[in-house]
């Protein structure tokens, strides 16, 4: 829990890593490649008393990440987002096996969310299920920009797509988390397009569509489709530290989700260890709408409360929010009005 001038925030941290991006894993230059520009995001983002050496930023163990997220940091809980890369890492970038360890140590501060490619057919899809009842899955982590083997990405709406998430709804896993947004070498931009959200969230509503990224840079394109589908929601990785360098750049992205979908469709990520939590919290809590900005309403403490993590709390049931730190979230409710912070911008 955070506490600032006497309100409380319950923390989930809703997109977290342990990877191992060290020499004796990389399968091939695109594995130093990928690391390297994930480095560079860390670097030129990061407040310079906060930014790791290169070697330490490879491989920090789950020892390291307990403490960053828990001991030195505010999470309450936090969500292992997934990403294989098996085309450019010899056992996978996430490491899957310590992830799935920490969170049976630690059932009440972690969550695992796998990852499953529907290029790998009907053995895949064995595998899922498999994987869902052995990890008890309730959310997935996608990559449509992964490669496999001569294919550089895919679209959710491909037919082989359409059949896991069907298979997603009939084993009970809710949630599904899409990088959606910045490119990352040596990735394509445009299998990172957030276009075809719009198709699958229509057609699947019984899953939640957990946007990471906001679909940067194509913000207003995920804005447009995220108002009207009341399953669509926004993860801050990767925004959010835009509030150290780009304070009224970061302020324009709230201010828009703000606007388009609403203080109850908004996730709190600290994309660790791209960033350690810590400081981010400290810096959104602190954070307010530069009064120049008049087209954007204030932020109140309530909305900064469900953002850090009460809407996460309210799409994952496990998650126990103490009784005196819930408000009213609407993040669960299919039928939620999804643009009602626009009421707030003209009142304001």
């Amino acid at each position: 829990m955070y506490e600032k001038n006497g309100d409380k925030y319950f923390i989930v941290d809703a997109h977290v890593h342990l990877w191992d991006a060290r020499a004796r894993n990389l399968r091939n230059i695109h594995g130093k490649q990928f690391i390297d520009c994930f480095y560079d995001y860390h670097r030129n983002l990061s407040p310079e008393e906060q930014v790791w050496d290169y070697e330490t930023y490879c491989y920090y163990g789950p020892e390291r990440l307990m403490r960053d997220l828990f001991e030195d940091g505010p999470a309450d809980h936090a969500i292992f987002q997934a990403t294989i890369l098996k085309d450019f890492y010899i056992n996978g970038f996430a490491q899957v096996d310590k992830s799935l360890e920490l969170c049976r140590s630690n059932p009440d501060k972690l969550t695992y969310n796998h990852a499953y490619d529907p290029r790998d057919g009907e053995e895949g899809l064995e595998q899922l299920r498999r994987d869902a009842e052995s990890m008890h899955l309730q959310g997935v982590k996608l990559y449509t920009a992964e490669w496999h083997g001569d294919s550089r990405g895919y679209k959710l709406d491909d037919p082989w797509s359409r059949r896991y998430l069907e298979e997603c709804i009939n084993l009970g896993i809710k949630n599904v988390h899409v990088h959606k947004g910045p490119t990352i070498r040596p990735l394509d931009r445009d299998a990172f397009d957030v276009a075809d959200i719009d198709k699958v969230a229509t057609d699947y509503l019984d899953l939640n569509f957990i946007v990471e990224h906001v679909g940067l840079p194509r913000l207003e394109d995920f804005c447009w489709i995220a108002t009207q589908e009341s399953n669509v929601y926004g993860g801050l990785a990767v925004a959010i530290p835009f509030i150290h360098t780009r304070p009224r750049y970061f302020a324009q992205i709230i201010g828009e989700l703000m606007y388009w979908i609403g203080e109850d469709k908004i996730l709190f990520a600290s994309d660790y260890a791209l960033w350690t939590p810590q400081w981010l919290v400290e810096r959104f809590v602190d954070f307010q709408i530069p009064e120049d900005m008049s087209e954007y309403a204030p932020l109140t403490v309530n909305q900064k409360k469900k953002i850090l993590g009460l809407n996460a709390a309210a799409l994952y049931p496990n998650i126990k929010v103490p009784d005196e730190l819930q408000i009213p979230t609407d993040a669960a409710d299919p039928g939620a009005e999804v643009a009602a912070g626009a009421k707030d911008a003209v009142n304001a």
